[in-house]
């Protein structure tokens, strides 16, 4: 098991704020999140920044184009694909000029980059498939990804001087798996991805993300139900998940998040809501997910103080800025009181 580089009680974020200011979002995430501070995403700012278009902008020799039924593989970069490359560019300047106002380089940053499975289903051929029904297609585009994924760990190591550790956002996976996932027509749907070849594809970006950053690579699934064997088997060395909908799983799935714990995995656990709950939810509260989870599976609650790492339940751009920020700095609080728990848990 890779040594994980944040410290015990760390929270982050998972990725999207509200907003489309780049160096305001990155300044109040440093703030905020100070132990394992995350490259802010604005989907707000529209076409290139959503997930799909952003990671695309880091592919080495492909490109895309927005069609009516999406992004479609194109011959060359035109504005759809110009217009992500310039959203990310704008990302890293404002981290980067950020980290210097802070005056000092965070212990580790992290970066999320959509999975294959996800980018691939949200891409289509020239011909109108997805990208993930044609074998030449899908190995032309791993290959693409983790060399981009590879180029884009060196620029933000160079620009902000921290250590990188990536996240692969993995949400379609289960869809994918699971033969439901509609195809451009809406017409039909696309069959079945097997899991072995869903694990090689999955393995090939991690091991590729852990070459870049000599770090633990996280693989994010915020579906009711992850597949985190799956996730294991292809060499994620932590897992981020939607804590708050996992009281009524199957067992066999508990089986499964019980021996990833046992194993070493960390689990990055969503307990704040990622919309604006009304009402913010009392320290006890939004820590009890994680620690009914861990009272289920019959582990000490002092586990969540050394391999948990405490995330809003998803990305936060649907919330305000106000209960965006309010999400993060109680993540942070509830982090801490993992390792040190008050007197009344």
């Amino acid at each position: 098991m890779t040594t994980t580089p944040w410290a015990p009680g760390s929270a982050t974020g998972i990725g999207s704020l509200p907003g489309d200011d780049p160096l305001e979002a990155a300044t109040v995430v440093l703030g905020e999140l100070p132990d394992l501070p995350h490259l802010p995403e604005l989907p707000a700012r529209g076409l290139g920044a959503d997930m799909i278009g952003r990671t695309a902008a880091l592919l080495v020799d492909l490109a895309v184009e927005f069609v009516p039924s999406g992004y479609r593989v194109t011959a060359r970069p035109g504005i759809d694909h110009r217009r992500g490359v310039d959203h990310l560019r704008r990302d890293l300047d404002a981290i980067e000029e950020a980290v210097g106002r802070a005056g000092a380089a965070p212990a580790v940053l992290k970066v999320q980059v959509t999975g294959p499975w996800t980018l691939m289903s949200g891409i289509e051929l020239p011909r109108g498939h997805r990208v993930l029904t044609d074998r030449g297609a899908l190995r032309e585009f791993t290959e693409s990804l983790s060399e981009g994924l590879k180029e884009h760990v060196t620029e933000v190591r160079r620009r902000t001087g921290a250590p990188v550790v990536v996240q692969l956002d993995e949400p379609s996976l289960p869809t994918v798996l699971a033969g439901a996932l509609p195809t451009p027509s809406g017409f039909g749907t696309v069959p079945a991805v097997a899991e072995p070849e869903a694990r090689e594809t999955l393995a090939a970006v991690i091991d590729a993300a852990r070459a870049a950053t000599g770090r633990p690579v996280i693989v994010h699934c915020c579906a009711p139900r992850p597949p985190i064997a799956l996730l294991r088997s292809a060499g994620a060395d932590a897992l981020a998940v939607d804590a708050t909908l996992l009281d009524d799983i199957p067992a066999a799935l508990s089986d499964e998040i019980g021996e990833a714990w046992d194993a070493g995995v960390t689990f990055f656990l969503g307990m704040l809501p990622s919309t604006d709950p009304g009402k913010a939810p009392t320290l006890r509260a939004a820590a009890d997910p994680a620690l009914r989870l861990v009272d289920r599976l019959g582990f000490p609650r002092d586990i969540l103080g050394t391999r948990a790492v405490v995330t809003p339940t998803c990305g936060l751009a649907g919330a305000s800025t106000g209960w965006a920020r309010r999400a993060m700095a109680l993540a942070r609080d509830v982090g801490k009181a993992f390792v040190e728990p008050p007197e009344s848990w």
